[in-house]
């Protein structure tokens, strides 16, 4: 101690450091002697600041971590050197969301102890909720390569392989993590998830009711895809009490990881259904930094537009919306396409790639350094095409990098995320009387809210004979996903099959038990089961080219056919639908009022059976439909793609306009010319 220093101060510190050393586990005769320690600017003893450090500890087990944040920092600078101290302290900056900062804590504490595996696992794991994928993958190869046994490690090194697409790998650390703890409920959870994300749906519904056997703290996610993977199969057994345990979930707010992409399928309501997202939204982005970026309001003679999506590429969103980015007035706009989804190398990520004046591959940045990037080129409008589908990284927009912020094609819904001011819908899909079901503002574009394509190039069309169709026979066509398909809807298709004598329901293929399951619910129906016809999957062109060989294709509810549908109309076969309450049971109707055919909407599903058995009789009727179909289709709103370019310009203009005035967004549909 200094020789300055009083005797008695001295004398009291000495006292401290006994009873220290008689009772070290003693919380009050600790807090005493680093409070004299601090006084007199004492420094400790190497020992004094391990249990300096490990004071901190618990405290922040009892949820004191500020002080603990104190103590830890004081800890390390009477002992920098050692590495339990930077273990501490990580785990502290881990519970104050500090994460960028407990990384580097952690990786001190790794470099300081070598054999401290547990180190790189924890760094592990916050890199990957910062997005930094390739890095957590180092840090928890380098853990199990000091501990193979370190079960939390293969845990997560399966979730960042599963976050980069690398379904090859996956499984096998889950099940390495099973093999070290057998009752681990996570474990059975993410293998079943990961076998559903490699194709292989029937495997991964034991995993996943295994995980729910277990206990999970919560269970609404587990449940949520179990629920998924059994209408993807339509095993239908036990699935109604499935749904309602869902729903019960979220009407009382027992779960924030249900996906908001399956419970649309519920046909809850749009109030549910916005809980639903919020708590998702809220759960998901937990991690993200606080909002940081600074933006301005200046007028601009051409706005720059980012478009942020994982989907550029041989994929859904990606046909509605390349002819768009083509067509927009670049007098009015600069396009800027984000892509984090992977490069398959086809041809349509070429042509979007050339179609956008800038594509920037964000697909192996950080969530943080991608938000950093938006910001920094100068976006004024961040339009995503995600919102809750699959691959989606709603972390990025979490962080606000653009002023202006929308949600738009990809998400039948809203997102529940209060980073989105807009969501882009028309009248029918999101009427201003639905805004409560919406945490974002809507926009409604004049038509529809949907765009497409005018250069998919429709094939030959086939015999029916070569897509295992009868030569004669009314065909109801449905080449939505199964997992849209419910009991109630499949009991309407078969008293339709059974009222329309030689007709056949053309249906998609889907995973291999879905055929034998829907032919054995047919024929508990009454349809003979080869009334069933499935089609396999075709490239693009080969695809339209056989609905030229149906009569009608019938939509499903409450999730409904959206670019189906288009392709359907595209291709000339009339669509009949029965618009419900949300977005997503909603497009079918969108899309006939935009193509000349609103007739088609009809009100409840007594209608829409009553209708589909008057067009299978009355052929006429029919063929007047399709030649409308024909004749006006490249004169439909639907598919004016210069027309919708121009809309949707005009929205952003406006919301533009709305931000620069300092104003809070608001509702507005976007003027016609």
């Amino acid at each position: 101690m200094p020789t300055d220093l009083p005797s008695r101060d001295g004398a009291r510190i000495e006292e401290a450091r006994r009873m220290l050393a008689a009772s070290p586990g003693d919380g009050g005769r600790l807090e005493a002697l680093f409070a004299a320690l601090d006084a007199l600017g004492e420094p400790g003893t190497p020992d004094e600041a391990v249990a300096r450090s490990n004071h901190g500890e618990a405290l922040r087990r009892q949820g004191r971590v500020a002080e603990a944040l104190a103590h830890h920092h004081r800890a390390l600078a009477w002992l920098p050197g050692f590495g339990g101290v930077h273990f501490n302290l990580g785990l502290t900056l881990q519970a104050l969301g500090r994460l960028s900062e407990a990384v580097d804590a952690y990786g001190e504490a790794a470099r300081l102890m070598p054999d401290l595996a547990a180190a790189l696992c924890n760094q592990g794991v916050l890199l990957r909720a910062l997005g930094q994928l390739e890095a957590a993958d180092v840090a928890l190869r380098d853990a199990l390569a000091r501990d193979r046994a370190l079960m939390p490690a293969w845990l997560n090194l399966g979730a960042v392989l599963q976050a980069a697409g690398r379904s090859d790998r996956v499984a096998a650390c889950f099940r390495n993590a099973l093999a070290l703890r057998p009752d681990l409920a996570e474990a059975h959870a993410n293998l079943g998830i990961a076998l559903k994300e490699a194709g292989r749906i029937a495997e991964s519904v034991p995993a996943l009711e295994r995980a729910l056997a277990l206990g999970l703290p919560d269970a609404g996610g587990v449940l949520a895809q179990l629920v998924q993977q059994q209408r993807h199969l339509c095993r239908w057994g036990g699935l109604a009490e499935r749904s309602a345990r869902l729903v019960a979930a979220v009407r009382d707010g027992a779960t924030q990881q249900a996906h908001p992409w399956i419970f649309l399928g519920e046909g809850a309501g749009p109030a549910l259904e916005r809980r639903c997202a919020e708590r998702y939204s809220a759960w998901r982005t937990r991690t993200a930094p606080a909002t940081r970026f600074q933006h301005g309001r200046g007028a601009r003679d051409r706005l720059r537009v980012g478009y942020l999506s994982a989907d550029f590429q041989e994929h859904a969103t990606a046909a509605l919306i390349a002819e768009l980015i083509e067509r927009h007035d670049r007098r009015r706009v600069e396009v800027i396409g984000y892509s984090y989804g992977p490069d398959d190398g086809g041809p349509m990520r070429r042509r979007l790639a050339g179609a956008f004046d800038r594509f920037v591959d964000l697909s192996t940045v950080p969530h943080a350094e991608a938000a950093a990037r938006i910001h920094d080129d100068g976006v004024d409008i961040l339009v995503d095409l995600k919102g809750h589908t699959q691959g989606a990284r709603i972390e990025i927009p979490a962080q606000r990098p653009a002023p202006v912020q929308v949600q738009w094609l990809g998400y039948p819904g809203t997102t529940g995320a209060p980073c989105f001011d807009y969501v882009i819908g028309d009248p029918i899909v999101t009427p201003f009387d639905r805004q409560a079901g919406y945490s974002e503002r809507i926009v409604q574009l004049p038509a529809c809210y949907q765009p497409n394509d005018r250069r998919r190039v429709i094939g030959a069309t086939p015999t029916p004979a070569a897509c295992g169709l009868p030569e004669r026979g009314f065909v109801f066509c449905c080449f939505n996903a199964p997992y849209k398909i419910t009991p109630a809807l499949f009991d309407l298709w078969c008293r339709l099959l059974m009222a329309v004598p030689g007709s056949v329901l053309w249906l998609l293929e889907g995973a291999p038990e879905v055929s034998d399951n829907l032919r054995r619910e047919a024929a508990c129906r009454g349809p003979a089961p080869e009334r069933l016809v499935f089609a396999p999957r075709l490239p693009p062109a080969d695809h339209l080219a056989r609905y030229r060989l149906a009569d009608l294709f019938l939509d499903t509810t409450p999730v409904g056919a959206h670019t189906t549908a288009s392709d359907a109309l595209w291709a000339g076969l009339p669509v009949l639908t029965v618009p419900g309450d949300g977005f997503a049971a909603r497009v079918g109707a969108s899309l006939l009022r935009a193509v000349g055919l609103p007739d088609l909407a009809v009100p409840d599903l007594d209608a829409y059976e009553a209708v589909a058995i008057r067009l299978a009789s009355q052929p006429g009727e029919l063929a007047d439909l399709k030649a409308r179909l024909t004749a006006g289709r490249d004169r439909a709103p639907l598919f004016d793609t210069d027309r919708m370019a121009r809309s949707l310009e005009r929205a952003f203009a406006t919301m533009w306009a709305i931000h620069v005035a300092g104003e809070a967004p608001r509702s507005f549909a976007a003027p016609e010319d």
